[in-house]
């Protein structure tokens, strides 16, 4: 009898900050990741890359116009990188070799400037530069949140309007971060943000839960199958077991209706080449 479970895909987002662009990173089996550039303005998706391997989509970013992204990756033969390319597409226009799984990954700090993700970066790791942008050398984020996903996932949020308002040790290897964004009407978005060893299953050592609260109306929703959610100008904007959703707040109670805007379980592998 075949036991093996059955999960629907992942989703994590990366907003662009100006502009209506964002990029879906679809998991899903777990070393076969796909890349997508949502137009938030028309709600359309258009395939990037698939990559077999592991990206780990919390220390990447999207540059503030959209147009360029930063990622880190792993396969078993190739061992590990960062790579900055033209979003959604993942051929490298930067390439710095890692090695390891510590560290690795980025930020943009301008359009056309971005944050290696590497304390101990050497000039031998360079393996391309043609994307015409530039290192910010400068850069550090502050506070520190360690040398894995929350050193860039952590940053990215507080950069991006959340506020850090708890951290918890919850056990060994169990820790707990919660941020909240402000919306509309009262609103208040949480993100529980797990570090966990032995997560549940179909959950990653990281890994997020939503609440939706308005204090002025007493009104408090959970939405733990939420493992994505932030704020879309003017909607709100979540990944639900394998799907993409958007929803209006409906006065300072209820949430509208949901709109699927694309449901990505169905999405397989496909060799894709990039357009550059």
């Amino acid at each position: 009898m075949d036991t093996t479970e059955t999960f629907p895909a992942r989703l994590h987002v990366v907003l662009a900050r100006v502009g209506d662009k964002a990029v879906v990173f679809r998991r899903g089996p777990s070393k076969r990741v796909g890349t997508f550039l949502w137009d938030r303005r028309r709600d359309t998706f258009k395939l990037g890359q698939w990559f077999k391997g592991r990206i780990y989509e919390r220390r990447a970013d999207l540059s503030p116009d959209g147009t360029h992204m930063i990622y880190f990756a792993m396969n078993g033969r190739r061992g590990s990188w960062t790579a900055v390319s033209k979003a959604p597409y993942l051929k490298a226009l930067d390439l710095y070799a890692k090695g390891d799984c510590w560290e690795g990954g980025g930020l943009f700090t301008s359009s056309g400037t971005y944050w290696l993700n590497d304390r101990h970066f050497a000039e031998r790791n360079v393996l391309r530069q043609s994307s015409r942008l530039l290192r910010d050398e400068s850069y550090r984020p502050e506070p520190s949140y360690g040398a894995e996903c929350t050193g860039v996932y952590y940053p990215r949020l507080l950069r991006d309007g959340w506020r850090l308002t708890e951290r918890s040790e919850l056990g060994k290897w169990n820790a707990e971060s919660i941020f909240e964004k402000s919306l509309p009407k009262g609103w208040v978005l949480r993100k529980i943000a797990h570090e966990q060893v032995n997560a549940p299953p179909g959950r990653g050592c990281y890994w997020d839960e939503h609440v939706l609260l308005n204090p002025g109306s007493h009104t408090h929703l959970g939405f733990p199958d939420w493992e994505w959610a932030d704020w879309d100008g003017r909607t709100l904007v979540w990944a639900e077991k394998g799907r993409l959703y958007r929803a209006l707040l409906k006065g300072d109670t209820q949430v509208a209706p949901a709109k699927l805007l694309r449901d990505f379980n169905a999405e397989r592998f496909e060799a894709v080449e990039a357009p550059y």
